[in-house]
C-alpha cells in the first residue's frame, strides 16, 4: 500500500484525478471518479490487496464517470454510489463534452448512500445538484470533486449548477473541516482547507 492510503491517477481528456483509497485494516478498495483510461485504473488497482472494489462518484458529469462501466466489469464491482440528485445527468445522452467526450455507455446501476463508518459524505451542491465530497478523518483528506480546486472552484453554468449553492457548500461544508485537511480536487493540484480559506479568490 502507498505511504498514504490512497493513490491518484490522472485520467481522461480533461485530466480527472481518479483516486483509489484503501483504509488501514480494510479489505475494501474505493475508486473515486473513474473518468477515463480504465486500463490505467485497473493496473493501479492491482497494486492494492483487497476483497472488494467499490466505485464512489463525486458527481455525474461524463468526465468523471466515463470509465465506470469497464472498471466495474473488469474489477467485478457490485456497489456503485451516486447521489440520486445527479441520476438524470448520469443517464443523459447529452452528458457530453462537445464532440470530444461522448456520453458514457454501459454504466453500472448505482445506489445511495455509501455504508462506510470511517468516511463522511458531505453534500456539496452547486457544480451539479448531487455533487458530494468524501472526507476521511483518519488521514484528514477530503476528495472534493469539482466543488473546490486549488485557488478556484467548479463551474456553475452547466444544467443544475448554482453559484450560490456552490459558495454555501464551500463555506458550510468544506471550510468547516480542519485547516490541515488535505484537499484532493477533481482536477489539478492538491491543496488544503487552510490554504484555500486564505488564498481562494472565488470564495
Amino acid at each position: 500500500m502507498p505511504e498514504l492510503p490512497f493513490k491518484t491517477v490522472t485520467v481522461g481528456l480533461l485530466e480527472v484525478n481518479c483516486c483509489l483509497v484503501q483504509l488501514p485494516d480494510s479489505r475494501t478498495l474505493y475508486i473515486i471518479d473513474p473518468g477515463g483510461d480504465h486500463k490505467l485504473i485497473e493496473a493501479e488497482a492491482k497494486k492494492f490487496h483487497y476483497d472488494e472494489a467499490v466505485i464512489l462518484f463525486t458527481h455525474a458529469h461524463v468526465d468523471h464517470i466515463a470509465a465506470a462501466g469497464a472498471v466495474a466489469n473488469t474489477l467485478h464491482v457490485r456497489r456503485v454510489y451516486l447521489n440520486p440528485d445527479d441520476k438524470s445527468i448520469y443517464y443523459s445522452p447529452y452528458n457530453t463534452v462537445g464532440n470530444y467526450i461522448q456520453a458514457a455507455e454501459n454504466l453500472p446501476d448505482t445506489t445511495w448512500p455509501p455504508e462506510e463508518p470511517r468516511m463522511k459524505v458531505l453534500a456539496c451542491p452547486g457544480h451539479s445538484p448531487g455533487s458530494v465530497s468524501y472526507y476521511f478523518p483518519e488521514f484528514d483528506t477530503v476528495f472534493s470533486g469539482d466543488t473546490l480546486f486549488y485557488e478556484s472552484v467548479g463551474r456553475t453554468d452547466l444544467p443544475g449548477g448554482s453559484e450560490d449553492e456552490l459558495a454555501d457548500s464551500v463555506h458550510d461544508k468544506l471550510f468547516t473541516l480542519p485547516d490541515e485537511t488535505r484537499v484532493i480536487p477533481g482536477h489539478g493540484p492538491f491543496t488544503s482547507i487552510g490554504f484555500e480559506k486564505k488564498n481562494n479568490p472565488y470564495v
